[in-house]
């Protein structure tokens, strides 16, 4: 991802992209039995030569082979692209070591969501190159 992303966006955006992937590679991983296939597309821009950074959008989506749709902030919380709705969370979940990757990509990327498969799903987000 890093090598993918090596000209795109403005600075701290490829960071950005490389941190939210990996969340959700993590919860593929960890929170399925199966593994997972990540796809990432550029849209909307062309890559102009080794000066110049990248502009446009990327979509970068994961997916798993399990049923059911991972929660937002907790258990029976489901998640969507609404941005404006983050729950509150409780002291458990405030003291704990993980949870946090779905917050992560609600508060850092530009839209996010899940769609569902024949066999499993796919959580997807998306940034622009410069920040909004």
């Amino acid at each position: 991802m890093r090598r993918f992303l090596a000209r795109w966006g403005a600075p701290g955006r490829a960071e950005t992209a490389e941190l939210l992937t990996s969340e959700l590679v993590t919860n593929a991983l960890v929170h399925t039995d199966g593994g997972a296939v990540v796809k990432a597309v550029f849209t909307g821009g062309a890559f102009a030569g080794a000066a110049c950074r990248a502009k446009g959008r990327l979509r970068v989506e994961v997916r798993d082979f399990m049923a059911g749709h991972p929660a937002l902030g907790g258990p029976g919380t489901d998640i969507g692209p609404v941005r404006d709705v983050v729950p509150e969370m409780n002291d458990i979940e405030k003291a704990a070591t993980s949870g946090r990757g779905l917050l992560l990509v609600h508060a850092l990327s530009d839209g996010w969501g899940v769609c569902a498969h024949g066999v499993g799903k796919s959580v997807w987000f998306e940034l622009a190159a410069q920040e909004p």
